[in-house]
Order: C-alpha cells, then sequence, then structure tokens
C-alpha cells in the first residue's frame, strides 16, 4: 500500500485509540511488527494554544516510524493552523483527520464525526488541511455516517480524493451506533470500489485471522487494528504471518505476557514518571492479564494496588 511517498510492505496498522496509542504502547507494537502507528487523537484547539499536555501527546521516536498524528476539530482556520504547527515542530509521517470519534463531548462541539452532518464543512477543514502541509499526506479516519438514514458512503470517496487525501481508513459503523451492535464491512467494499483512493478498513477486528477475511471480503488495501491489540501487541506478529502466507507463533506464554507487561509499565514509568504512569498503566493490566486460569484474582490486585511496588510484587508473583 502507497501513502504519498511512504510504501507500505504489510500494511496492517495501529489504530489512534484516544487514553490507549500513547509512546508506551505504541513502541511495544512496532517492535511486535505493526507497520504504521497513530497518535492518539489530538485537539486543535489545544496544539495552537500550545497546551503542554497535548504537545506531549505529539511527541515520538524515529524507531516509530512511519508514524501518524491524528488532529480532531471543528474550524478550517484552527485545524489548518494546527496542521502546520504539527508538522513545523514534529515532522510526523502522516496527518490524520479524525471524522470518526462519537464521544458526545468531541461531537457536540461539531468535531469528530459530526462532520458527516455538514460534508461542506467537512470538505472546507479538509482542504484546509491539505494545501496547510503539502509536503505530508493527509489521510482521514471516519465513520460511515451520523445514523442509519445519513450514510455517507460511498459519496464521500470521491470528494474526499479530489480535495487531495491519499487514503481513507472508515470504520464502517454510525456515530449513533458508537461501539455497538456489528461492524458493516459492506461499506468497506462500496468505499473501495467508489474511488481509487486506498482504503484501510477498521472495525471488529478482533483476531489476527479477522484481518484476512476483512481483505477478502472488502478489497480494502490495509487493515487497522484497534482494541484487538489491548494487552496483546503480539497481535501484529501473528497478523503478519498470516498476511505472509506463514504459520503464525503460538500464543505468548504466561511468562511472555507478564515480561511484556513489565516493559510496558517500564515505559509508562519513563514517560509519564511514577505517578502518572502507575495510574495510567491500570487499565493495561486489565487487558494484559487475561486468558489464563487464575488471571481475575491478579487482575483486581494490580488495578486495586496502591503504589509502583505493589504492582510489580504482583507481576513477579504470577510470574
Amino acid at each position: 500500500m502507497q501513502l504519498g511517498n511512504i510504501n507500505i510492505d504489510i500494511p496492517i496498522l495501529l489504530a489512534p485509540m484516544a487514553g490507549v496509542t500513547d509512546y508506551p504502547f505504541r513502541v511495544l507494537c512496532k517492535e511486535q511488527g505493526a507497520s504504521v502507528v497513530y497518535s492518539e487523537f489530538v485537539s486543535a484547539h489545544g496544539i495552537i494554544r500550545e497546551n503542554l499536555k497535548t504537545l506531549k501527546m505529539i511527541e515520538f521516536t524515529d524507531f516509530e516510524r512511519p508514524i501518524g498524528i491524528q488532529i480532531f476539530g471543528d474550524s478550517p482556520d484552527v485545524m489548518s493552523r494546527a496542521a502546520r504547527m504539527v508538522v513545523d515542530k514534529f515532522s510526523p509521517d502522516i496527518l490524520d483527520i479524525n471524522y470518526g470519534c462519537p464521544v458526545p463531548k468531541v461531537t457536540k462541539r461539531g468535531a469528530g464525526s459530526a462532520a458527516l452532518r455538514d460534508l461542506c464543512l467537512m470538505d472546507d477543514i479538509t482542504v484546509a488541511v491539505v494545501e496547510a502541509v503539502p509536503e505530508v499526506p493527509v489521510t482521514v479516519k471516519m465513520r460511515s455516517g451520523w445514523d442509519t438514514n445519513s450514510i455517507v458512503i460511498p459519496e464521500v470517496g470521491p470528494r474526499l480524493e479530489k480535495i487531495g487525501v491519499k487514503a481513507i481508513t472508515l470504520h464502517p459503523r454510525t456515530t449513533k451506533q458508537s461501539y455497538k451492535g456489528e461492524a458493516n464491512w459492506t461499506l468497506i467494499k462500496n468505499l473501495k470500489q467508489s474511488t481509487t483512493l486506498p482504503i484501510i478498513g477498521n472495525g471488529d477486528i478482533k483476531s489476527p485471522d479477522d484481518v484476512m477475511r476483512m481483505f477478502d471480503r472488502t478489497g480494502c488495501d490495509g487493515v487497522m487494528v484497534g482494541r484487538g491489540a489491548l494487552g496483546n501487541p503480539w497481535f501484529f506478529k501473528e497478523a503478519n504471518a498470516l498476511y505472509k502466507g506463514e504459520t503464525p507463533p503460538g500464543a505468548p506464554s504466561i511468562v511472555d505476557r507478564i515480561s511484556y507487561c513489565r516493559r510496558h509499565f517500564d515505559h509508562m514509568i519513563a514517560w509519564y514518571g511514577e505517578k502518572s504512569g502507575t495510574n495510567l498503566m491500570r487499565k493495561h493490566f486489565g487487558w494484559y492479564i487475561r486468558g489464563f486460569d487464575g488471571a481475575a484474582p491478579f487482575r483486581k490486585e494490580l488495578v486495586c494496588a496502591s503504589d509502583k511496588e505493589a504492582m510489580l510484587a504482583i507481576l513477579n508473583s504470577i510470574s
């Protein structure tokens, strides 16, 4: 798959996920074979105000390349200025526009998937971003529409292609669905047939086998993995093997799982500091510590543990 001047040999990508795809998680997924990783979505308003917390979310290392930074906002002017600042300060390989977030605190301001209710606004924002950063490929991640009565697929494909977008990722649920019900993969196929742009499918990828099913059923050019990778960075190694026609490695042992969990914890402490890193790691414990006998009590202890030392003692007792 080609994104601008970026050639992606194995187009299995890590999705941007709020509160998840920070540096510590991205680097582990990259080690395991994620071809492209994305930042959490970042507020354009926060960027232009130079909010320190917002700018910290955009930081990355060269090891993570190619990397996409995803931004969201409700104004062409603000999005344009934010895009230029991101490229000037951080030089990402890809700049992605979020037209997919269904969370009310985002959509009530007209950002995220709310733009799908006004395709003229979507066009204006997209044009502003593309023109602001002509040297960087701009991509879009979107939903299928606001609700089942306002599906915008496949209309948006030719519109975004004409503007100069280099790829579209489609999560084929509506805003109103949020993450409920099933993702309608047929809409990915419909979008692919409407445009010559690379189309990346996303939604209901729960196992590496689902990756191959999405390729086969939709004809998409790439697959973006979200929740299936939580506590499971090995997902990419397994999916990559299937993509290459090889036998995938077996599931990680409990020892390997705990070892990687410790490494994730170390990255969190180094990136955020002990207090914030410890608190932010709690949700990841819930994702790593599962799938083996006796996992539930350990998981509960880790989530409720008071500090770093207590958490490490529990992890040591598992392995």
